[in-house]
């Protein structure tokens, strides 16, 4: 049988001919014939390419034999005609296609042998067009529907989402686990843990303090990054993208497949700044220029190089950076679902969580609407199966308080974001605090007392120059505590220090 038949082939079951409207997409020989092949040679199914599952199978007797051949052959059994019998002598379905006999008639003559990654290939591919056709149907009929309850974005946004899924693969959605799956999930995270020297086992931040402390960036994490306003929010979060991105280009010119990399391609989405101030910002930090310098253009011929050989180099940067304004959430989900489709991206940064927008229904009520936002990061974060870092703000009780440290309290608008979060980070930076209480200058008229006061202030102010403190405030898989990093200021860029004293940061 020549490829191209099987390509074109449909279903012809008595029930397909007489159903009104187009027959659904579908090739029952192949089905058989993949099935007589399997029968007659487990190992087939373990050098499929193909993800290839019982429900992707258009005959309902096929997709329950085939579910339970991979039932024997998970048992380490052999399934065979022979074995397979005992479960399907009461099969009704089956006795219309001659009983168990079918079993011995799907086998017998071996073309399946000849091709069988070509045949779970079609199989796959036409079980996907009829969840198009699935997909299509409900989104003609929710078009049709014109009642006053209808929301025509939020149908958009649901369409996206089933398309995603049939992209990626899902024909039957999310299905449960068993404990063997998940088990051997875990481990894999504990051997990239030690593959990375016993370091960390999530994507990178390219802070060594913040990977020791976290393990990484996990997959599925909601991480809220807060602070209060010029504690350096969206510099650790651009320093977090820009880091994770160059581990992944230079792992991938090294010949380390993506899938193996701590390194990530990043989604930012940038509702305050817009792509170019972001752009110029990562420039400053990897060049080390400052960025008032760049704005003004008042760069020596020595900087204006290494800013040059700065954006040559990162050329094939895989971060991906959306300015859109005033974004819902579920546009924002939608976004993401595209570039993960498109570009394979390994983590998601939102800057910044309030700047969301809910679906409307809630918009009535901030506190109720921030909630369906973070659970709708948090839902994002499943579905992609990757890191998301949202950044935060915080209510300003915390100026009001004589020590500035953010509690969990501090989050402003919804509890729900404490709830929703698998990690909250908080970005302090005692300099800042510091530096508001900074006295006159003493001059040559200045009393003992003053100059003693400044005196003060100055020895304190170089203990705190350049320090911060990441403090993780929750995490789900590990222990809380202060995390020291250092802020340059000039460059807006976070780095880890190299002795690591950390009671300097208490």
């Amino acid at each position: 049988m020549a490829d191209t038949d099987l390509l074109f082939r449909t279903d012809d079951s008595t029930d397909a001919r007489s159903a009104k409207g187009p027959v659904l997409p579908a090739n029952l020989e192949a089905e058989a014939a993949f099935l007589g092949a399997v029968l007659i040679d487990n190992k087939v199914i373990e050098e499929l390419t193909t993800p290839l599952m019982a429900d992707h199978f258009h005959e309902p007797v096929h997709q329950r034999i085939y579910e339970r051949v991979l039932k024997l052959l998970d048992r380490n059994s052999v399934a065979t005609p022979v074995t397979l019998k005992p479960y399907f002598e009461s099969d009704e379905a089956l006795k219309q296609l001659g009983g168990t006999t079918y079993l011995a008639q799907l086998t017998a003559d071996g073309q399946g042998l000849l091709h069988p990654r070509e045949l779970a290939d079609q199989i796959y591919d036409l079980a996907l067009l009829r969840e198009l056709v699935s997909v299509g149907r409900n989104l003609v009929e929710g078009a049709l529907d014109t009642s006053d309850e209808v929301e025509p974005l939020r149908k958009i946004e649901m369409a996206e989402a089933d398309l995603y899924r049939v992209a990626e693969g899902a024909t039957t959605g999310s299905e449960a686990q068993t404990f063997r799956k998940a088990a051997f999930g875990a481990l894999e995270v504990v051997q990239a843990a030690m593959n990375s020297g016993g370091r960390f086992s999530g994507k990178t931040t390219g802070l060594d303090t913040i990977n020791d402390k976290t393990s990484g960036l996990h997959n599925s994490d909601l991480v809220i990054l807060a602070g209060r306003p010029a504690m350096g929010k969206t510099s650790l979060a651009t320093n977090i993208a820009f880091n994770a991105a160059r581990r992944l280009m230079d792992d991938l010119k090294t010949g380390i497949e993506a899938d193996k990399s701590p390194g990530a391609g990043v989604a930012f989405f940038s509702l305050e700044m817009s792509a170019d101030q972001l752009a110029t910002r990562i420039l400053a930090e990897q060049a080390e220029i400052s960025s008032e310098k760049l704005r003004s253009g008042k760069l020596s011929r020595e900087e204006f190089q290494r800013l040059s050989f700065a954006s040559q180099e990162l050329t094939d940067l895989p971060l991906y950076i959306d300015d859109t304004p005033a974004l819902t959430i579920g546009a924002l989900r939608t976004r993401a679902r595209r570039l993960k489709r498109r570009h394979n991206i390994g983590l998601v940064i939102v800057d910044y969580l309030q700047l969301l927008q809910g679906s409307g229904r809630a918009s009535d009520n901030r506190v109720n609407e921030i909630s369906e936002i973070s659970r709708g990061l948090k839902t994002l974060a499943k579905e992609l199966h990757v890191p998301v870092i949202a950044l935060s703000q915080l209510s300003r009780q915390v100026e009001q308080r004589e020590d500035k440290r953010p509690q969990l309290a501090d989050l402003r608008e919804s509890g729900s974001i404490e709830q929703d979060a698998d990690m909250v980070w908080f970005i302090f930076r005692a300099e800042y605090y510091h530096n508001a209480t900074k006295p006159d200058t003493p001059d040559e008229t200045s009393s003992e007392e003053v100059r003693m006061k400044y005196a003060e202030w100055e020895a304190r102010h170089l203990e705190l120059v350049n320090k911060a403190t990441l403090i993780v405030a929750k995490q789900r898989h590990g222990s809380t505590g202060n995390v020291p990093l250092l802020f340059h200021s000039e460059f807006t860029k976070f780095s880890s220090p190299e002795v690591r004293n950390y009671e300097e940061y208490e």
